[in-house]
């Protein structure tokens, strides 16, 4: 064996730092174990994060006043520490993210975080738009801040107007973020590339079981059983339930198809992000909302007599953590890059 044969990856080191010659931006961090190259920094990846972090403080701020008034019932999005936490979650890691674009480190992180959490958030905004706006011209049951209500008459509160304020900066942030992608440098050795293709198919795999979770409501109305007097024979009745992801008319049909389409079309794109860590926004992008999503199941199901956790969303609870776990083991894959 030669000793160019006996030093796998030098020359590929090499030609990496020959296409990454540009001069690294202040605070660019360090080469890391797997040898992290960070060059070129357009302005466009400051101004993703600066919508990124107002995004979260958007976000944040949403949780404190009236998210919408139904039939006269004022409903807020927290109601204890436990829903706290759910719907502080997206918006402390938004922000998080926005700050390190801010700062020029690992951009190609934060960009990928914003391009996915982008993508899902243009489905996620017409179905806000659509409890809002038009839920009211087809009235149905729905599950909103953890309350069952029928949409007859619904006013938007500060609440709801924050929350379609922080969508929309994400949208934003993810325009910029892709077109700011092209031109950031940031480039390794590849640590990941021997198990990119089982990282892929668990990725598709765990997005198309949060598909299928999603079309059904994580909290659901339990049926009651009557007893006849006359014949002391119990039937069980079926009550109206919230209207799932796909049930729901209009913008709300638009923005659910859109949102399982955005997920399934991320798991299969973020796999093949490079460099790691850019792979690992992504994940982390999807870990969020699908924790998120499953939490706030449980918190609607725990909170509500008139409700119960559903196959569905303990489908949803299971799932955030499975991310979390394939999250992690990308991050820690720099490791065996060394």
């Amino acid at each position: 064996m030669s000793a160019r044969d006996a030093r796998p990856g030098t020359d590929r080191t090499r030609a990496t730092a020959r296409r990454g010659t540009a001069p690294a931006s202040p605070g660019s961090p360090p080469a890391s174990g797997d040898r992290l190259i960070v060059g070129t920094v357009p302005p466009l990846v400051p101004v993703t994060g600066l919508l990124l972090l107002l995004s979260g403080l958007a976000g944040a701020l949403a949780v404190v006043p009236a998210y919408l008034t139904v039939d006269g019932q004022e409903l807020r999005q927290v109601r204890g520490l436990g829903s706290a936490l759910v719907a502080l979650l997206v918006p402390v890691v938004q922000a998080a993210v926005g700050t390190t674009l801010l700062r020029r480190r690992v951009p190609k992180f934060g960009l990928a975080y914003a391009g996915v959490a982008g993508a899902l958030g243009v489905g996620q905004l017409l179905i806000e738009a659509y409890r809002g706006v038009s839920s009211t011209s087809r009235p149905g049951v729905e599950v909103l801040a953890g309350e069952v209500v029928l949409t007859s008459g619904i006013e938007i509160g500060a609440g709801w107007v924050l929350g379609v304020v922080a969508l929309l900066l994400t949208v934003a942030a993810a325009v910029t973020g892709t077109a700011a992608w092209g031109r950031t440098v940031m480039e390794d050795r590849g640590p990941l590339d021997p198990v990119r293709s089982s990282l892929a198919g668990a990725t598709v795999l765990l997005g198309v079981a949060t598909v299928i979770c999603l079309t059904v409501p994580a909290a659901d109305v339990p049926d009651q059983l009557r007893t006849d007097p006359a014949t002391g024979m119990q039937t069980v009745v079926a009550q109206e339930g919230p209207q799932a992801l796909l049930e729901r008319p209009g913008l709300a049909l638009l923005g659910g198809l859109l949102l399982a389409g955005a997920l399934l079309l991320c798991s299969v794109v973020v796999p093949s992000l490079r460099p790691r860590l850019a792979l690992v926004g992504g994940l982390l992008a999807l870990t969020v909302t699908v924790l998120a999503a499953g939490l706030g199941g449980l918190e609607d199901a725990a909170s509500s007599d008139g409700l119960e956790w559903t196959v569905a969303g303990i489908g949803l609870l299971a799932l955030g953590p499975a991310y979390v776990l394939l999250t992690l083991g990308a991050w820690r894959a720099r490791r065996s890059g060394g």
